[in-house]
């Protein structure tokens, strides 16, 4: 079935807004007309500069009219919002009903994906089921209506974020969030970012029609992209309830969010203080660009609000113990320790976030040592040297010549893009 309908250009955001008041009616007439529960789905924190913030509140402010409605910020194993940042991304949504997701203990199992349709998508890759466990409130409550609003943009594990990723992921308990962790890891990173189709995706697809099927949902997809001054934009939005808007919509990231460039010897990114604190999340400066570093490159990561590893103690204990020491080191110990077998979404952390000793990974991080950095095997550098020497605000996106004549290739949101050789996007396993 085709999208509700879509509206694509370089939108302002009060169009975009009209086209969030357009996908209430749209919801209104096809799927309840007076809903008095409502449940809305957005992102969190890491993808506000998506303005799904926005999205969520004007939806909240149409609805709540005549509704109940929550919110509960599709956050997977990231750290719940505190107020002040629901209040920043949210803005007057009152903080009581906006819900925290407990990826370990507030999830439901529902179902599963089985074993032989996870190893024929792979390839054999991977032979183990992914329970489908989801939010208890999503799963056991009534609602008349559930709105899922987020950026579709290249995505490590899934070839692009959003759409279904939104329950399996953002609301997923332990048990998928590590099955299907681990199936994306030992399928290959670069063979998942920029797919349309993984075979992760595949899985999700499946779950969602094997056991969804009761829940009144659509969803409210956006693209973004860089206009010629380097600021970034919302090119699109795409309204709909079933897989065919995420298709209409990555096939235009795929368009827009994928840069083809040369080997690059040296890549500075930057991963916004206010958004990024861990490495859990602002390896997406890695994710998004080691299809495209030379052998023997560098990368280099401005970070200033990097305080930790992991999101939680036990990941962040199990980055600190292992390291990004890359996929043969970790797959070896997978075997050996329990830790590792009990977190599987953070053993898969483990290999995405090495550059396999293919190039060099260096941070510039706030809160974190020297020593601590280089104890998970990556570079350090010191944050205010690194800005001096690199400042974001003067730096333009792509190529930049030093005063010393170094060339470096600028990214100031990783996050919103890949970055890749045209040979590496074209000689894929999946």
């Amino acid at each position: 079935m085709p999208s509700w309908f879509v509206e694509q250009g370089n939108l302002t955001k009060d169009q975009v807004l009209d086209a969030a008041r357009k996908a209430a009616e749209q919801a209104r007439e096809r799927i309840c007309r007076d809903p008095k529960r409502v449940l809305l789905l957005p992102p969190d924190i890491t993808r506000a500069h998506s303005g799904a913030g926005m999205i969520t509140e004007e939806l909240y402010k149409i609805f709540s009219k005549s509704a109940e409605v929550y919110v509960i910020p599709t956050l997977g194993q990231h750290l719940p919002h505190t107020p002040e940042q629901n209040k920043w991304m949210f803005g007057s949504i009152p903080e009581e009903r906006i819900l925290k997701h407990d990826w370990r203990n507030g999830s439901t199992l529902i179902g599963e994906v089985p074993a032989e349709f996870v190893k024929e998508v792979s390839k054999g890759k991977a032979d183990w089921s992914i329970p489908v466990a989801l939010n208890t409130p999503l799963v056991k409550e009534k609602w008349d209506l559930v709105i899922n609003v987020g950026h579709v943009v290249p995505h490590e594990v899934l070839g692009f974020a959003n759409h279904n990723k939104n329950y399996f992921i953002g609301l997923g308990g332990k048990p998928t969030i590590c099955a299907s962790h681990m199936m994306a890891a030992c399928c290959g990173i670069e063979n998942n970012l920029g797919n349309l189709i993984t075979p992760l995706r595949k899985c999700y697809n499946k779950a969602e029609e094997d056991f969804l099927g009761f829940l009144p949902d659509c969803f409210i997809e956006v693209t973004m992209a860089y206009d010629s001054e380097g600021r970034l934009g919302h090119t699109g939005v795409y309204v709909g309830d079933d897989v065919d808007v995420y298709l209409d919509a990555a096939k235009v990231s795929r368009e827009q969010n994928i840069t083809i460039v040369p080997p690059l010897k040296k890549v500075v990114a930057v991963m916004q203080g206010d958004e990024f604190y861990s490495t859990w999340v602002a390896n997406k400066a890695i994710y998004r660009t080691r299809m495209a570093m030379a052998d023997g490159g560098e990368l280099l990561v401005i970070a200033p609000g990097l305080k930790r590893f992991g999101e939680q103690a036990d990941v962040d204990e199990l980055i600190r113990k292992f390291g990004y020491s890359g996929t043969e080191n970790v797959m070896k110990l997978w075997k050996q320790e329990p830790i590792l077998q009990d977190l599987t979404h953070g053993t898969a952390h483990l290999i995405h976030g090495s550059s396999e000793g293919r190039f060099k990974i260096t941070y510039a991080p706030g809160h974190i040592s020297k020593e601590d950095m280089e104890s998970v095997c990556f570079g350090y550098a010191d944050l205010e040297e690194t800005l001096k020497r690199y400042n974001p605000e003067t730096m333009k996106n792509g190529f930049n010549v030093m005063p010393d004549g170094e060339e470096v290739y600028f990214i100031s949101t990783p996050s919103a893009g890949l970055w890749s050789t045209k040979e590496k996007l074209e000689n894929r396993e999946f």
